[in-house]
């Protein structure tokens, strides 16, 4: 594996999971990256790239298109669109996409972490899903769900996931990183 401080973990900075992911990336001697943008409330701020207007419209896509992929309808469509125009730039920069949420039966990820899943999918990502409920991670492979043991093997992975991390969630994060660096730097 490349050096610790060139591999780089893209986030959101999420109170959570992507709070946990932040933690193991600055614990494991890891570069982070941030995604914000203006009235966007983190909860780790640790190498904030805050997003410009151009930049969002970037990641701008049409809410009838994710509404359809995602098989629901979000009843505040302005208020959603930054957080996914953000999430365009950690999955667009990601190389994997580690989420940890809750599988759905149509196969999308639940809530916003679904969108990250879905670009990754898109975006012909390597994609792992640790399930809270079944306590395992999955990995997307052949247009499936097969439970995995996935490690971190590109120079740069997207950490995101729910808001509602349990104590289950946050183990298997630090495992993540136990497993694909081995101990902490500190």
């Amino acid at each position: 594996m490349t050096d610790r401080k060139n591999i780089t973990l893209y986030s959101g900075g999420l109170k959570g999971a992507e709070a946990e992911f932040g933690k193991c990336a600055e614990k494991w001697g890891l570069q982070e990256v941030n995604f914000s943008f203006k009235g966007h409330k983190m909860d780790r701020s640790k190498d904030v790239r805050v997003l410009t207007e151009e930049e969002l419209k970037q990641g701008d896509i049409s809410m009838e298109i994710v509404s359809k992929r995602m098989g629901r309808t979000y009843a505040q469509a302005e208020k959603i669109r930054r957080v996914i125009q953000s999430i365009f730039h950690m999955v667009n920069n990601g190389q994997q996409v580690f989420a940890v949420g809750w599988i759905q039966p149509d196969n999308t990820v639940k809530g916003g972490t679904g969108w990250a899943v879905e670009l990754g999918k898109l975006f012909n990502r390597k994609i792992s899903v640790y399930d809270q409920d079944k306590n395992r991670w999955f990995s997307w492979k052949e247009s499936r769900w097969v439970e995995d043991n996935p490690v971190i093997s590109e120079t740069s992975f997207v950490g995101t996931g729910t808001r509602h991390l349990s104590d289950q969630g946050k183990a298997a994060i630090n495992e993540l990183f136990e497993k694909s660096f081995g101990p902490a730097k500190n």
